[in-house]
C-alpha cells in the first residue's frame, strides 16, 4: 500500500469508529423509523452503524450519473474524472464594490442567473445564489425555481424546504419535464442537504432528502465543519468526521430508494483561531476538499466540494488568492461538482457581481492549467525552431498563426501591457465583461401552457402570482 492509500485507509477506519461508537443523531422520526426497519441499531434518535451495514447501503448509490438540462448540450455527467463548476449557494446579501451589503432584489437574482447562463464554462444554474428580498424565506425555494426555469436551460440547482415546498417543486418539475417517470429516468434537479456538525441531521433536510429520493432527483450531502470549532482542530480528525457525517445520510437515501443519485461532499475548512470565525478560503479548507475527493473513489461515489471561496469583504488580493487555492484544489483532485465556483465573499455571507466576474477569470486560469499541453511532432515544433535558428522570430510564423488561439489562454478581464489608468483598469474591464455576458444571454422560450400550470402549483403553495408575472418580464 502506497503512502497516500495508507493515509486514506486510516481516515476511513477512523470514520468507521465514529459511526459505530458515537453514532449519528437523526432529528426526524421518519428517518429513525426507516433506519430501524433496515436493521440499524438506534438508541433514541441516535443511529449506530457497523462498517458492513454502512458500506452495504453506500454501495447501492451510483458511481456516476447524468443530470439533464433543458438543452441537451448542458447535460452534466457527475463521476469519474468529470469536473463541473456551479454557482454559489446560500448567500444572504449582495456586496457592492465599496464593501457595503444590501438585500438582493428579484432583478439581482435574475441578472446573476443570466451571467452564469452566458458563461459556457457552467452547465448548472439556479438555486439559492442569493436570498431574494421581499419573498417569504419559506417560499424562497419556489421563487428561485421559477426564476431559474424561466431564464435558464442549464441543469437546475434548487433550494431545500419542508415537505410541502419540496412537494410543490417536484410537481412543477413533473409538469416541466414530462411526469414522474420521465423525471426519474432523466433527473433534472439537485440540491445540498446539510449535516449539522457534529453528527446531526435535521428535520427539513430529512424531508428534502426523502422527497428527492422518491422522485429520483439528486443531491449532495454537505457539512461545513470548522476545525477547532465544530470539529477537531486537527485536519485528520475533521476529515474523518466529514466522512462519518456523510455516509449515514447517503445510506438513508439508499434505504428510501436504492440507486438514488447522490454525491459525497464537504464545505469544511478551519476556524480562525484568533476570532473563532469561519476561514473558508484557507489552505486547510483546500486540503479538506482534496481528501474528500480522493476518498470518494474509495467509496465509489461522485464528489462535491467548495469552489472559489473567500473570507475577504470585497474583491481584492485576498479574494483572489483564497479563491485560487480552493478552486485549484478541487480541479486538481477531480472534484466532480464544485458549488460556489464563483461569487462568494465574507465567508459565505455575500456574493458580488465583481467577485462572480473575477472568479470566472480565475476559473479560466485554473482550467487552462489543468488542461496541460500536448506533446507531439507538431507541438514540439522542431522544424519551426530549426528554421528560425538563432536570429529569427516566431511572432509572424505560420505555426504561431495556427496555434495562437489554441495554446495560450485568452484572458477575459486580465490587464496586460500598457494602460492609461492602471488604478481603475480592473474595474473597467469587469464592467465591460459583465456587459458582454448580459448581451450574449438569450432567454429560453417556455411553453405558455406549462408555465400556467406551474404558476397554479406555486400559487397554491403560497407564492404570489403577481411576483411570478413580474419575473417573467425580467
Amino acid at each position: 500500500m502506497d503512502y497516500q492509500s495508507e493515509r486514506l485507509q486510516r481516515l476511513h477506519k477512523a470514520a468507521m469508529r465514529i459511526v459505530e461508537n458515537v453514532g449519528m443523531k437523526f432529528h426526524h422520526p421518519k428517518a429513525v423509523e426507516i433506519l430501524k426497519a433496515n436493521g440499524i441499531r438506534c438508541e433514541g434518535n441516535v443511529a449506530y452503524f457497523t462498517e458492513e451495514q454502512l458500506m452495504y447501503w453506500v454501495h447501492k448509490a451510483p458511481f456516476s450519473f447524468t443530470l439533464y438540462g433543458g438543452d441537451k448540450k448542458y447535460d452534466c455527467d457527475l463521476g469519474g474524472k468529470e469536473v463541473n463548476p456551479a454557482p454559489p449557494y446560500g448567500a444572504p446579501y449582495i456586496t457592492e464594490p465599496n464593501g457595503e451589503k444590501r438585500a438582493a432584489t428579484a432583478e439581482d437574482y435574475v441578472d446573476l442567473i443570466k451571467l452564469f447562463e452566458a458563461n459556457e464554462d457552467y452547465k448548472m444554474n439556479g438555486g439559492p445564489i442569493v436570498a431574494i428580498d421581499g419573498v417569504d424565506p419559506r417560499l424562497g425555494a419556489l421563487a428561485m425555481w421559477y426564476a431559474t426555469y424561466t431564464h435558464s436551460e442549464k441543469v437546475m440547482m434548487i433550494h431545500t424546504g419542508d415537505q410541502e415546498v419540496v412537494g410543490a417543486l417536484i410537481r412543477a418539475a413533473e409538469v416541466a419535464w414530462g411526469g414522474r417517470e420521465a423525471l426519474r429516468e432523466k433527473p433534472r434537479m439537485f440540491t445540498i442537504v446539510d449535516v449539522n456538525s457534529p453528527m446531526q441531521f435535521g428535520v427539513t433536510m430529512t424531508e428534502t432528502l426523502i422527497a428527492l429520493a422518491e422522485a429520483g432527483q439528486a443531491f449532495t450531502v454537505a457539512n461545513c465543519s470548522m476545525a477547532g470549532s465544530t470539529s477537531p482542530v486537527t485536519l485528520a480528525g475533521t476529515v474523518s468526521l466529514i466522512i462519518a457525517e456523510n455516509l449515514p445520510v447517503i445510506a438513508l437515501a439508499q434505504m428510501v430508494r436504492p440507486g438514488t443519485p447522490v454525491l459525497i461532499g464537504s464545505q469544511s475548512c478551519t476556524a480562525d483561531m484568533a476570532s473563532g470565525q469561519i476561514a473558508g478560503g484557507s489552505p486547510e479548507g483546500a486540503l479538506c476538499y482534496k481528501y474528500v475527493a480522493n476518498l470518494s473513489d474509495h467509496y465509489g461515489l461522485p464528489s462535491r466540494g467548495g469552489g472559489a471561496i473567500s473570507d475577504s469583504k470585497i474583491v481584492d488580493p485576498q479574494s483572489a488568492y483564497e479563491s485560487m487555492i480552493t478552486l485549484m484544489a478541487c480541479y486538481e483532485n477531480d472534484m466532480n461538482l464544485i458549488i460556489h465556483a464563483a461569487g462568494i465573499l465574507d465567508g459565505y455571507n455575500a456574493v458580488s457581481y465583481e467577485k462572480v466576474l473575477q472568479d470566472f477569470e480565475i476559473l479560466n486560469y485554473v482550467k487552462r492549467y489543468v488542461r496541460e499541453f500536448d506533446i507531439n511532432e507538431e507541438t514540439l515544433a522542431f522544424e519551426e525552431i530549426e528554421e528560425v535558428g538563432h536570429s529569427g522570430e516566431y511572432l509572424t510564423s505560420e505555426h504561431t498563426f495556427e496555434w495562437c488561439r489554441k495554446e495560450p489562454m485568452a484572458p477575459r478581464v486580465t490587464t496586460r501591457g500598457v494602460v492609461a489608468d492602471p488604478v481603475h483598469q480592473f474595474q473597467k474591464r469587469l464592467d465591460a465583461y459583465k456587459e458582454r455576458l448580459l448581451e450574449r444571454y438569450e432567454k429560453p422560450e417556455i411553453d405558455p401552457e406549462k408555465l400556467g400550470k406551474i404558476k397554479d402549483i406555486f400559487e397554491e403553495a403560497g407564492l404570489s402570482r403577481a411576483w411570478m408575472d413580474m419575473v417573467d418580464g425580467l
